[in-house]
């Protein structure tokens, strides 16, 4: 099949923009090199759009939260990825996680099935030349590509360090300690399983000693060593290894991904002093993910130190935590609003690997990227989303709207959208989703169809 647009990488980012081009009658070819005998640090599978470190899309609540907006921004747009999570769905409050397992072979199967779509095992390792092009090689870029993209850049990419949590065996876990449940009992409603009660977290209990004493073993535990040129090789503050929290106060974790605030111990019908959540996993429900514990521990001292955790004193690993530098270019300085390359505008990035942060935001960076090539294809010019949008919010800062010498990976957020001052605090997140909701549907109003005349 001779393609019209080259996609590199098939992640989140590259699956979402392969298939709104194909949805829009145009031939893609898909190049991703897990299944060509090459990986990554990371991956597990050479299933496309493989969620390499949490399952969860993070909360779905499109009145209250900024990323919950843009999930129904790209569900009114066609998503393949939600569509996706949506039918890989498991428990987990007022997120959206899904079975990492039956999400990415959910998205594999459609690509596939796809007759505009050309799937092809095979690394590329260098910037194409000509032809429509979009990189979606996310933050674990292949060095070689990642050197050809500095060279057609005139720069150097830039580079920060992320973690994943462990998995642990739900069999293997205590519930004798543990208990479930969700904070302030807000847990999943389903009407299709009017059996669920809404208890969607494992936890674990811990008092102010133990919490101390865990403390002080995440500090003293034999970490993961950085090689020289690594050294000065930042953190993302959004996936901090745990660890790290630890240095940071003997307070921190509590106040974090540790906090016992509105779970109330059956035992004690009191808050714990510190809690270790668990969400599940897999549709089985037999992998459950430890919320928030990314690390850089070594392996040996991960088990050893889990396993003091009050209900996981016999817990099994289905996957341990670890560290991987990610890659991301100053995309502000680099492409315009249209995510193309500025030295090379027959390019365009995509997902990770322009600094937006979080598999929902690489994802919608990817629809725009897609449609964006889309557009440019037909001869049908589409603007870019408006500002007040979770889309043209998330775009606007990738590509303009943050510092570029000090640009960091960013999710998305309500302080990147345009302020409503004159608005009151408590009022402010619903007027903004209000007013993103009338502004995308204007927009979508006024594009071309895109679909081949």
């Amino acid at each position: 099949m001779s393609h019209q647009v080259h996609i590199i990488g098939g992640g989140l980012a590259g699956s979402e923009a392969a298939w709104q081009l194909a949805q829009a009658g145009i031939k893609v070819r898909l190049s991703e090199m897990r299944g060509s005998g090459d990986t990554t640090p990371a991956h597990q599978t050479d299933g496309l759009a493989e969620m390499v470190c949490s399952n969860s899309f993070r909360s779905d609540d499109p009145d209250k939260n900024a990323v919950g907006l843009l999930h129904q921004e790209m569900r009114t747009l066609g998503s393949l990825i939600l569509s996706e999570a949506d039918k890989a769905k498991v428990p987990a409050g007022s997120a959206l996680a899904v079975d990492r397992d039956a999400f990415s072979d959910g998205v594999t199967r459609a690509l596939l099935a796809h007759p505009n779509v050309e799937i092809v095992r095979e690394r590329i390792d260098t910037l194409p030349t000509d032809g429509l092009t979009i990189v979606a090689t996310g933050p674990l870029t292949a060095m070689t590509l990642a050197k050809s993209i500095g060279a057609a850049t005139g720069m150097d990419a830039l580079a920060f360090f992320d973690a994943i949590a462990p998995i642990v065996y739900r069999d293997s876990i205590d519930m004798d300690i543990c208990w479930m449940a969700s904070r302030w009992d807000k847990g999943t409603v389903d009407p299709d399983n009017p059996e669920w009660d809404g208890r969607d977290y494992i936890n674990c209990p811990m008092d102010k000693d133990q919490y101390l004493t865990f403390v002080q073993g995440l500090i003293d535990a034999e970490k993961t060593d950085f090689k020289d040129w690594e050294k000065d090789t930042p953190y993302f503050e959004g996936c901090m290894p745990i660890e790290v929290m630890a240095e940071r106060g003997p307070e921190t974790l509590r106040y974090g991904p540790m906090k016992g605030k509105g779970l109330d111990d059956p035992r004690t019908g009191r808050w714990p002093y510190a809690v270790v959540q668990l969400r599940q996993d897999n549709a089985l429900g037999t992998l459950w993910n430890m919320v928030g514990f990314q690390t850089k521990m070594k392996h040996g001292a991960q088990v050893e130190l889990l396993r003091t955790i009050p209900g996981l004193q016999n817990a099994e690993f289905a996957r341990l935590g670890g560290l991987h530098r990610n890659t991301f270019i100053q995309s502000p300085k680099l492409l315009d609003p249209q995510l193309r390359l500025k030295a090379a505008p027959h390019v365009r990035f995509a997902g990770q690997i322009t600094g937006c942060e979080g598999y929902v935001e690489s994802s919608a960076v990817g629809l725009l990227a897609g449609l964006f090539a889309a557009s440019e294809i037909t001869g049908r010019p589409m603007p870019v989303p408006p500002a007040e949008t979770a889309l043209g919010a998330l775009l606007g800062h990738i590509t303009g709207g943050a510092d570029a010498d000090s640009y960091q990976p960013m999710n998305v957020n309500f302080g990147l959208f345009p302020p409503m001052n004159d608005t009151k605090k408590k009022q402010r997140k619903e007027a903004m989703t209000s007013r993103a909701r009338e502004a995308l549907s204007s927009w979508i109003a006024a594009l071309p169809t895109l679909q081949p005349a």
